[in-house]
């Protein structure tokens, strides 16, 4: 059959279409565009009303095409209904179960000698323990760069977050079986490492170990190569603050936090039930930049939760002045299903796309004005992987985007660059000796 992955959402995601697609390719059927394809794999995410609404348009116009679709990712956990509603031919496959795409491509092909109830049109196979996440084949969307998924689930439970509900308590995977698979990676060939789950600094609460200590084994792998932690929120920092400081001096290691704040005002916060102060998400930010000069800062702020009032909004665009991140992905509050905030009363939504306009106008100022301060700026970069324009994307220490000549440099190796100019979403520089 001839299969195309359609992938919505975060790293983790993009992992497991990466895990999907070599099986996929390994079970003997074809890879394709979407137009080409039999069957269409919808790997998806829940976190916004927006993303929903398109995929559920997606899932619908597919149906209505005699296209089988197989939805996979957050959604089927708790959207099940949403999903038959709009197209009930569509087979669902549960966020735990990317090892079992298989089973449902093999009940597309021949559903007469399917093991499963063949008196229905669709097959939905679901998993209570995550399972093919981590050293198993992949195809990679990019063959530099290796996801690996540090653990599945989150044990917190903010207000607005349908995640958990999705993915369950945390449940990390073993170091051992993390370091292999990283191992694994680089055998391939990938030079960039990218730790991802839906809360990197959780991992290791529930087997008695920490981030910190995992970070070492990786960075004791030899070899040369980077590694990109991913998001990590506040409150799961705050405990491992010092050796989590300590670990990020390893070279090896890209200077770069992503650390949500969301808002920049406590009464939000509190009603978020985020269990950090903004004053305590502040010192973390002041120590790694007291540690690290260049470190790059990522952020994500949801603008318009219910009850924030105009000087709520007014001090997460002075937040955002005064911290100065690199990258702030905006967030306007939607309510999600089975969530606390859901009984809330919703902001006017007019108001809502004010304030964003509003944020989003100040954070492209901050940008600008970071990026310019960057022109020329000389040092040693890592060079990631092929730009989306003509040239090379390599990236500083600390993760800033530098695209160079193609033809001066290989995906993997390291030079010495000097800033030349900037654009909005990246550096523009040149190879100096």
């Amino acid at each position: 059959m001839r299969v195309h992955i359609s992938t919505f959402g975060c790293s983790a995601n993009q992992a497991s279409s990466e895990v999907m697609m070599a099986t996929i390719k390994k079970l003997g059927h074809e890879l394709v565009s979407e137009k080409h394809a039999d069957v269409v794999v919808l790997n998806t995410c829940t976190v916004k009303y927006s993303t929903e609404q398109k995929i559920l348009h997606k899932i619908k116009r597919l149906g209505e095409k005699g296209i089988e679709v197989i939805v996979c990712g957050c959604m089927p956990e708790v959207q099940l209904e949403e999903i038959i509603q709009h197209n009930p031919d569509a087979h669902v496959l549960g966020v735990n179960s990317i090892s079992r795409i298989g089973e449902v491509l093999n009940f597309i092909a021949n559903p007469a000698i399917s093991s499963h109830n063949t008196s229905r049109q669709a097959i939905h196979v679901f998993s209570h323990e995550p399972a093919g996440f981590i050293n198993v084949p992949r195809l990679r969307f990019n063959s530099n760069i290796h996801i690996c998924q540090l653990s599945q689930g989150c044990n917190n439970a903010c207000s607005y977050c349908i995640v958990r509900f999705v993915r369950g308590p945390l449940k990390s995977f073993h170091p051992d079986s993390i370091v292999e698979d990283i191992k694994q990676g680089i055998a391939e060939g990938c030079r960039e490492i990218w730790l991802t789950s839906q809360d990197n600094a959780q991992y290791g609460m529930d087997i008695g170990i920490s981030l910190p200590k995992l970070l070492e084994r990786i960075c004791e792998i030899p070899g040369d190569f980077k590694i990109r932690i991913g998001m990590m929120n506040p409150f799961s920092v705050l405990p491992i603050i010092e050796e989590l400081l300590d670990v990020y001096e390893n070279d090896k290691i890209y200077k770069l936090i992503h650390l949500p704040v969301q808002s920049a005002s406590n009464d939000v916060l509190e009603r978020m039930n985020r269990l950090h102060s903004i004053e305590e998400a502040n010192q973390i930010i002041k120590s790694f930049r007291d540690r690290f000069s260049d470190l790059t800062l990522f952020t994500d702020i949801i603008v318009g939760f219910p009850g924030e009032k105009d000087s709520d909004f007014l001090k997460t665009v002075e937040w955002v002045r005064e911290y100065r991140p690199e990258k702030v992905n905006i967030s306007r509050y939607t309510p999600r299903p089975h969530t606390k905030a859901l009984e809330y009363r919703n902001i006017d939504s007019r108001i809502v796309s004010q304030r964003s306009n509003e944020l989003h106008n100040v954070c492209e100022e901050v940008k600008i004005d970071i990026r310019k301060k960057m022109i020329g700026w000389e040092g040693k970069v890592f060079i990631s992987k092929e730009a989306k324009v003509k040239g090379l994307m390599a990236r500083t220490a600390s993760y800033k985007p530098v695209v160079i000549p193609e033809s001066c440099a290989v995906a993997g190796s390291f030079c010495k660059v000097k800033i030349l100019d900037a654009t909005p979403g990246y550096f523009i520089g040149k190879i100096i000796t």
